[in-house]
C-alpha cells in the first residue's frame, strides 16, 4: 500500500520531486518575504522611533503610515 503511493506507478520520482521542490520554494518566499518585513519594520523605527510628539502625531495621521503600524502591531500578535 505505502510503495503504491510512493512509487505512483512509475511516476513517484516525478511528483515527489515536483512536490518538495514546490513545497521548498513556498518555504523559501514565506521566510525572504519575512526577513524583508522585518528589515523594513526595523528602519521604520528607526526612521519614526526618534522623532517629536508633533512628528509622530503627524506620522500617524498619514494613510500609509496608519497601514504600516496596523501591519506591526498584527504581527506582534
Amino acid at each position: 500500500m505505502i510503495n503504491e503511493i510512493i512509487s505512483m506507478s512509475g511516476y513517484g520520482i516525478y511528483v515527489w520531486s515536483a512536490f518538495f521542490f514546490t513545497l521548498t520554494s513556498l518555504i523559501s518566499l514565506y521566510l525572504l518575504t519575512k526577513l524583508q518585513l522585518l528589515k523594513e519594520q526595523r528602519k521604520y523605527i528607526i526612521k519614526f522611533g526618534s522623532l517629536s510628539e508633533e512628528k509622530i502625531a503627524l506620522a500617524k495621521d498619514q494613510k500609509i503610515n496608519k497601514e504600516i503600524l496596523l501591519r506591526t502591531i498584527i504581527t506582534k500578535i
